[in-house]
């Protein structure tokens, strides 16, 4: 970076908005696409999680930031030790939160701590439409029942879920299912995930368990088309804004344009690193230093890799991503997954890639080469 760069960036500024905290090592399920890889926490063996200080003292250090609210994720975040006091901490410092869980510890006590926090949002993962399915997925019996019985807690509680499918060839056909068992359960929408080609989800890919590029591409227009207008539930197809209709972005039904929003957003691991995101569990050199010897102010202010990130973002970005008319609101789409294949910031969505390899990225959204920047 020059330093008329340094100087631009520097004076335009970046509030940290949202902290994501992956708050254990540690899940009671062994899911078999998870893109972190976390130890299978029993009764009998439990996982490093973040500690409550080092919680208080990032929240408190944030807040002058411009922070606003915090996703709570993991490992399984409701294993934590201390998840009472962590949920009264964020509903004391008025934040909102954000809340994923597979949905098997949401007891009716800890559905109504989060309902009591500012505008809370919880998915609840469900990767099958029935317990054969979800439990081959999750790879514990009786989860599939457990979830269920999660989700309709949240009701209880006044908290409508997120029901979120990560799609691979054993579940695939079950979308349409998955849509009508959100809806007997009280959920608020479903989203459908890609499975990302990081950690166990890179073996799912090897070993041929992932859907292929062009049946994902075919499915995702049959959701937002089709499927979409058979049900009073929002639904989700979580794939590069390039493949998603302008209607279902812009249109007065639309629910905009949804994108990673790594330029207000840190990651904190379970032994208090700073991080990216939770690829810094299995990416060392994603990691900004730990809550212990480095402020929290300091690092979102001064790290090379950070500053590296706004400097460069959009205008770095290589290959179909660069290309890509949707470039300055996708933002590489997640360049923690690009960083994890191929050691560049970036480099090209893996999605995007492959679609433009057969031919089936969409030609009315690529800059004309004169254009190009």
């Amino acid at each position: 970076m020059d330093l008329g760069e340094k100087e631009k960036t520097e004076k335009r500024g970046y509030p940290l908005d949202t902290i994501y905290f992956y708050l254990t090592e540690g899940c009671n399920l062994r899911c078999r696409h998870c893109w972190i890889d976390p130890g299978h926490q029993t009764k009998s063996r439990s996982y490093p999680a973040l500690d409550i200080g080092s919680f208080r003292t990032i929240i408190e250090q944030a807040k002058p930031m411009g922070l606003s609210s915090v996703k709570l994720t993991g490992g399984e975040p409701l294993l934590h030790p201390g998840i009472h006091e962590i949920i009264e901490l964020i509903r004391q410092k008025d934040l909102r939160l954000t809340m994923e869980t597979n949905g098997t510890l949401c007891t009716p006590e800890l559905c109504r701590e989060m309902a009591g926090c500012k505008t809370p949002s919880v998915g609840v993962s469900l990767d099958g439409a029935n317990a054969e399915t979800h439990e081959w997925v999750r790879g514990v019996q009786g989860c599939f029942q457990a979830t269920l019985e999660g989700i309709r807690n949240l009701g209880k509680a006044g908290l409508k879920p997120q029901v979120i499918m990560t799609l691979m060839r054993r579940n695939s056909d079950q979308i349409e299912a998955m849509v009508r068992l959100a809806e007997s359960v009280g959920a608020h929408s479903v989203k459908f995930n890609l499975m990302q080609p990081t950690a166990r989800g890179e073996k799912m890919h090897q070993a041929g368990g992932a859907v292929p590029a062009e049946e994902l591409v075919q499915l995702g227009r049959w959701v937002e088309e089709d499927l979409s207008t058979s049900t009073d539930l929002k639904l989700y197809y979580h794939q590069p804004l390039a493949f998603r209709p302008l209607g279902r972005m812009f249109g007065e039904n639309g629910d905009g344009c949804a994108r990673c929003g790594i330029l207000g957003i840190i990651g904190v691991l379970a032994n208090g690193s700073y991080a990216l995101c939770g690829i810094g569990e299995v990416v060392p050199e994603l990691v900004f230093g730990h809550v212990e010897t480095d402020p929290l102010r300091e690092v979102w202010e001064s790290h090379p890799l950070l500053l590296e990130i706004r400097e460069g973002m959009p205008h770095r970005l290589e290959g179909i991503c660069g290309a890509c008319l949707m470039k300055k609101i996708c933002l590489g789409s997640c360049i923690a997954q690009n960083y994890y294949r191929h050691k560049s910031l970036w480099s090209s969505f893996w999605y995007c890639q492959e679609a433009q390899r057969l031919g089936l990225f969409p030609k009315s959204r690529i800059i004309p080469e004169t254009s190009q920047s």
